[in-house]
């Protein structure tokens, strides 16, 4: 087992599960049982031991099971020579009868926030969700893009808040028609700061990204990825020395006030950044590929972006794949299982039919799941 792989987990009042308790003996765990028989609730539940609200990007409160205490828990070990205890903890506020505050604690210790999580455990997924990623709006792209960042910059996720604070600031002040120069030309000075800060971010990682597909060989059974960023900015060239680009944005901001208060929201910035996919092979954008194309495309972007991160950060991740092996022939199937055993990472699946990971064999700890109960 890597020696960051979970090795334990325990669940109290989360989802479907008012408790259960399953250990992970192998790097390949599979879930099989009907849909709506709680397998993508575990994976959900793995998730939250990385910031954020999970592969759901649910509430809280949404995730206490009905008629629990009306919060919830999700702990786990992780192996190693030296095991180490995580977990979130979401405890109801009094008088609103849901959940909301999260608590998160490393060896039963309360971390100052639940970005310490990425010290010990990066976490990569896939979801049915993401099927639509290269024909929905940019927003889905952005996210995505930003949880790539994430996994191998864990201080991206705190950039990305504030500054999301400072805009909605700065246009709740144009909207009232504040026009405090003091006030606005602060947050400017902030919006410029965190926001080009994210912009290199993801263009590092876009450009890394890009380099290990390269690596990878052409006769692959799922396609290469092409990636173009479009920053967000009216800025052709980041390269520039920081303090220039920031002073360049601070003042195109200032200068689009009054753009910004008709138009509601603030027009330029690292908000509006764009990721385009392409597939390589085909020279063809991602969006007019076929639907069995773009999920491999999809899933040879996640296999790439999990070597990346493996490679730059020093943590093997953990792979979510749910129902991942669906919609893919047993040739794809048995491919997918060994691209992933090269890794050399551990891989959570789920799946309605167990014959779907034979490919597998000994390889794999198979669980059936049915009704909330795990076996």
């Amino acid at each position: 087992m890597p020696n960051h792989a979970i090795t334990r987990l325990r669940l109290a009042d989360f989802r479907n599960y008012p408790a259960l308790s399953l250990s992970f003996e192998r790097r390949f765990v599979v879930f099989a049982g009907e849909n709506g028989a709680g397998k993508t609730n575990l994976l959900e539940a793995i998730s939250l031991l990385t910031p954020g609200r999970g592969l759901r990007r649910a509430a809280y409160g949404d995730m206490a099971r009905q008629g629990g205490s009306g919060g919830f828990m999700v702990a786990s070990e992780t192996g190693g020579e030296a095991a180490t205890s995580l977990a979130t903890l979401v405890r109801p506020e009094p008088g609103l009868g849901t959940g909301s505050s999260r608590i998160v604690r490393i060896d039963e210790t309360q971390a100052k926030s639940a970005d310490e999580l990425l010290d010990l455990l990066r976490m990569v997924w896939l979801t049915p969700s993401m099927d639509g990623l290269f024909t929905g709006p940019a927003g889905d792209r952005r996210r995505f893009l930003d949880r790539l960042v994430l996994a191998a910059d864990p201080a991206h996720g705190r950039r990305a808040a504030d500054y999301e604070r400072a805009m909605r600031s700065r246009n709740r002040l144009l909207s009232d028609d504040r026009m405090d120069d003091s006030w606005l030309g602060g947050l400017e000075a902030q919006m410029a700061e965190l926001g080009l800060a994210m912009a290199l971010a993801r263009a590092e990682i876009v450009g890394m990204l890009s380099a290990t597909i390269d690596t990878a060989p052409d006769d692959t059974p799922f396609p290469k990825a092409g990636l173009s960023l479009d920053s967000g900015y009216d800025e052709p060239d980041l390269s520039r020395p920081a303090v220039d680009l920031e002073d360049a944005v601070r003042e195109r901001l200032r200068r689009a006030r009054g753009q910004d208060r008709a138009a509601g929201r603030t027009l330029e910035g690292a908000h509006r950044a764009e990721l385009s996919v392409t597939h390589r092979g085909k020279g063809m954008p991602a969006a007019l590929s076929s639907t069995g194309e773009q999920k491999a495309l999809l899933i040879g972007l996640l296999l790439a972006h999990a070597r990346l991160v493996g490679q730059i950060g020093g943590i093997a991740p953990v792979l979510l794949l749910d129902e991942v092996a669906a919609h893919l022939d047993s040739g794809r199937r048995a491919a997918l299982f060994d691209l992933i055993d090269g890794l050399g990472v551990q891989a959570f699946m789920t799946g309605t039919d167990a014959s779907l990971f034979e490919a597998l064999g000994a390889r794999a700890q198979m669980f059936d799941v049915c009704n909330g109960a795990v076996r």
